[in-house]
C-alpha cells in the first residue's frame, strides 16, 4: 500500500455569508486548517503546519502578502472560523455543496486524497465498495466530508458515529464499539502508528474513494479576490516538484515530532 470555512443587509445576513466589500483590502491572510491530518496539515502549538500550509505560505510570499497560520480548534471549528470570516483561508478542504455556500475555492486542487476503511485485524469483512458498509456501524472524525456524493450515501444509508479526532475513532474501533473507521489513508495510518496499533488495525483494499484537496477562501474575507492567483501558484508548484518536496519535508517533521508519543 502507498504511504508516506437596512433590509438589504438583513436579507443578506439571512441568506448567508456576505461577500467582502469591493473597497476592502487584503492586508494579511489568516490561514487555518485540519489539526489532525498529517502530513498535509496538523497542529503545532498555536499554528497549523504541514505540506498544505507550506504551499500557501510560499505562494503568499511570492505575492507579497503576509500570511499567518493559526490553530482554531477542531476540524469542525476550523470550518466554522472560515464560514464566520475569522479565518481568511482554510487549507486541505474537500468540496461539497454546503461549503460552496461560504467558500471560494482556488483551482486546481493541490492533491488527491485517498480515503480507506480501517478495521481490526482478524475482524475484516468482504469489501468491494461502499455498499459493503451498509448494515455495519462506522466511525469518522467530526466535521469530516468525503465529497458530496459519498456524504449523501453516508446520510442515507450508513450508521456513522462522529468522534473528536481520528485517534478517537480508532479507539472506538480498537474497543469493538464500531466495525470500521473511514479516514484518509495517510493521516489514518499515521495515527495507527502513533498509537502503536500497527498489528491491530489494518486498512482494507481497495480504497473507498479518492477526493480532491483544495485551498479555499472565506466569502467574508477581502482576500478572496486572491483565489485565482493562488490557483496559478498551486498549478505551478504541484507540477514543478516543489510541493512534492514540501510533502516529504512535512512527513519527516511529523515523524520526528511524534516519534516519542505512545
Amino acid at each position: 500500500m502507498r504511504r508516506t470555512a437596512c433590509l438589504f443587509l438583513l436579507a443578506a445576513m439571512i441568506a448567508g455569508p456576505s461577500p467582502a466589500r469591493a473597497g476592502d483590502a487584503c492586508e494579511k491572510i489568516v490561514m487555518t486548517g485540519h489539526p489532525d491530518y498529517p502530513a498535509m496539515a496538523y497542529r503545532a502549538g498555536d499554528r497549523i503546519d504541514g505540506a498544505a500550509p507550506a504551499l500557501v505560505a510560499a505562494i503568499a510570499e511570492d505575492l507579497g502578502v503576509p500570511l499567518v497560520s493559526q490553530f482554531m480548534g477542531s476540524w469542525s471549528e476550523a470550518q466554522e472560523a472560515a464560514r464566520d470570516g475569522k479565518a481568511d483561508m482554510i487549507v486541505g478542504v474537500y468540496r461539497n455543496d454546503e461549503r460552496e455556500k461560504y467558500l471560494d475555492y482556488a483551482e486546481p486542487a493541490f492533491a488527491y486524497d485517498t480515503v480507506v476503511v480501517f478495521v481490526v485485524a482478524g475482524k475484516s469483512f468482504e469489501f468491494r465498495g461502499q455498499q459493503d458498509l451498509v448494515g455495519k456501524t462506522g466511525a469518522a472524525n467530526k466535521g469530516e466530508s468525503f465529497g458530496a456524493e459519498f456524504d449523501r450515501f453516508v446520510e442515507d444509508q450508513l450508521t456513522m458515529v462522529r468522534t473528536d479526532g481520528v485517534d478517537a475513532a480508532l479507539a472506538e474501533l480498537a474497543d469493538g464499539k464500531v466495525d470500521y473507521v473511514i479516514a484518509g489513508y495517510y493521516p489514518g495510518t499515521a495515527e495507527v502508528e502513533r498509537l502503536g496499533l500497527e498489528n491491530e488495525i489494518v486498512a482494507l483494499e481497495p480504497e473507498l474513494l479518492s477526493a480532491e484537496l483544495f485551498v479555499a477562501f472565506s466569502k467574508r474575507s477581502p482576500c478572496r479576490t486572491l483565489a485565482p492567483k493562488f490557483g496559478e501558484g498551486i498549478a505551478e508548484m504541484t507540477t514543478d516538484g516543489r510541493f512534492q518536496e514540501m510533502v516529504r519535508d512535512a512527513t519527516t517533521e511529523w515523524d520526528a515530532a511524534t516519534s516519542g508519543d505512545e
